[in-house]
Protein backbone atom coordinates (compact mmCIF):
# COMPACT_ATOMS: atom_id res chain seq x y z
CA UNK A 1 0.00 0.00 0.00
CA UNK A 2 2.11 2.70 -1.33
CA UNK A 3 0.70 6.45 -1.05
CA UNK A 4 1.52 7.85 -4.19
CA UNK A 5 2.97 11.90 -4.59
CA UNK A 6 1.54 12.78 -7.63
CA UNK A 7 -0.26 16.23 -9.70
CA UNK A 8 -3.00 16.11 -9.18
CA UNK A 9 -5.64 17.70 -12.06
CA UNK A 10 -9.06 16.32 -10.27
CA UNK A 11 -10.44 17.97 -7.86
CA UNK A 12 -12.86 16.67 -5.44
CA UNK A 13 -16.52 17.11 -5.21
CA UNK A 14 -17.61 17.46 -1.70
CA UNK A 15 -19.02 13.83 -0.82
CA UNK A 16 -15.63 12.58 -2.52
CA UNK A 17 -13.58 14.89 -0.31
CA UNK A 18 -15.57 13.29 2.77
CA UNK A 19 -14.71 9.85 2.33
CA UNK A 20 -10.96 10.96 1.04
CA UNK A 21 -11.24 12.16 4.63
CA UNK A 22 -12.61 9.01 6.32
CA UNK A 23 -10.04 6.51 4.23
CA UNK A 24 -6.82 9.30 5.43
CA UNK A 25 -8.15 8.18 9.33
CA UNK A 26 -8.36 5.25 8.86
CA UNK A 27 -5.56 3.70 6.53
CA UNK A 28 -7.52 0.66 4.96
CA UNK A 29 -11.54 -0.22 5.07
CA UNK A 30 -14.54 -1.55 3.54
CA UNK A 31 -17.17 0.56 2.03
CA UNK A 32 -19.42 -0.15 5.64
CA UNK A 33 -16.32 1.35 7.44
CA UNK A 34 -16.33 4.34 5.60
CA UNK A 35 -19.99 4.68 6.15
CA UNK A 36 -19.82 4.51 9.98
CA UNK A 37 -17.62 7.47 10.04
CA UNK A 38 -19.67 9.76 7.61
CA UNK A 39 -22.09 11.59 9.77
CA UNK A 40 -25.72 11.47 9.46
CA UNK A 41 -27.87 11.04 7.50
CA UNK A 42 -26.10 8.19 6.48
CA UNK A 43 -25.70 7.94 2.67
CA UNK A 44 -26.91 4.51 1.10
CA UNK A 45 -23.90 1.27 0.60
CA UNK A 46 -24.44 1.88 -2.76
CA UNK A 47 -24.01 5.62 -2.63
CA UNK A 48 -20.71 5.27 -0.70
CA UNK A 49 -19.75 2.43 -3.01
CA UNK A 50 -20.31 4.45 -6.71
CA UNK A 51 -18.00 7.11 -4.98
CA UNK A 52 -15.17 4.80 -3.99
CA UNK A 53 -15.16 3.41 -7.49
CA UNK A 54 -15.02 7.05 -9.20
CA UNK A 55 -12.07 7.90 -6.74
CA UNK A 56 -10.53 4.61 -8.12
CA UNK A 57 -11.12 6.09 -11.62
CA UNK A 58 -9.64 9.51 -10.42
CA UNK A 59 -6.56 7.54 -9.22
CA UNK A 60 -6.98 9.19 -5.30
CA UNK A 61 -8.06 5.42 -4.39
CA UNK A 62 -6.97 1.63 -4.73
CA UNK A 63 -7.97 -1.28 -3.24
CA UNK A 64 -7.11 -5.05 -2.16
CA UNK A 65 -9.25 -8.44 -1.99
CA UNK A 66 -9.64 -9.67 1.23
CA UNK A 67 -11.68 -12.83 1.15
CA UNK A 68 -15.28 -12.06 -0.91
CA UNK A 69 -14.56 -8.05 -0.09
CA UNK A 70 -12.67 -4.77 -1.04
CA UNK A 71 -10.43 -2.88 1.48
CA UNK A 72 -9.87 0.49 0.15
CA UNK A 73 -7.03 2.48 1.07
CA UNK A 74 -5.84 6.10 -0.23
CA UNK A 75 -3.20 6.56 -2.64
CA UNK A 76 -2.85 10.45 -3.03
CA UNK A 77 -1.11 11.78 0.49
CA UNK A 78 -3.52 14.16 2.55
CA UNK A 79 -0.75 16.76 2.75
CA UNK A 80 -0.35 16.71 -1.19
CA UNK A 81 -4.17 17.45 -1.74
CA UNK A 82 -4.34 19.89 0.64
CA UNK A 83 -1.23 21.96 -0.47
CA UNK A 84 -2.51 21.76 -4.24
CA UNK A 85 -6.12 22.82 -2.64
CA UNK A 86 -4.70 25.74 -1.30
CA UNK A 87 -2.39 26.65 -4.07
CA UNK A 88 -5.58 26.16 -6.26
CA UNK A 89 -7.70 28.95 -3.88
CA UNK A 90 -4.72 31.20 -3.73
CA UNK A 91 -4.49 30.99 -7.11
CA UNK A 92 -7.76 31.37 -8.21
CA UNK A 93 -9.12 34.23 -5.48
CA UNK A 94 -6.17 35.90 -4.19
CA UNK A 95 -3.63 36.35 -7.58
CA UNK A 96 -1.45 34.19 -6.53
CA UNK A 97 -0.53 36.03 -3.34
CA UNK A 98 -0.61 33.97 0.29
CA UNK A 99 -0.01 37.90 1.33
CA UNK A 100 -3.52 38.95 0.22
CA UNK A 101 -5.08 35.24 1.34
CA UNK A 102 -3.82 35.42 4.92
CA UNK A 103 -4.47 39.25 4.85
CA UNK A 104 -8.39 38.63 4.01
CA UNK A 105 -8.51 36.13 6.66
CA UNK A 106 -7.29 38.29 9.54
CA UNK A 107 -9.43 41.25 8.60
CA UNK A 108 -12.47 39.06 7.86
CA UNK A 109 -12.65 36.62 10.47
CA UNK A 110 -11.29 39.02 13.60
CA UNK A 111 -8.15 37.32 14.27
CA UNK A 112 -6.18 38.54 17.28
CA UNK A 113 -2.74 39.54 17.71
CA UNK A 114 -1.83 36.50 19.81
CA UNK A 115 -3.11 34.11 17.31
CA UNK A 116 -0.92 35.66 14.25
CA UNK A 117 2.26 35.63 17.09
CA UNK A 118 1.24 32.01 17.42
CA UNK A 119 1.52 31.55 13.51
CA UNK A 120 4.64 33.56 12.64
CA UNK A 121 6.21 31.49 15.20
CA UNK A 122 5.11 28.71 13.42
CA UNK A 123 5.72 29.73 10.33
CA UNK A 124 9.63 30.24 11.79
CA UNK A 125 10.24 27.11 12.48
Amino acid sequence: MELKKTNMTKQLTKAEEQIMQVLWQLKLCTVKEIIALLPSPKPAYNTVSTIVRILETKKFVSHEQHGKSYKYYAIIKKEVYSNQSLHKLVNGYFNGSFKSMVSFFVSKNDVDLEDLEALLKEIKK
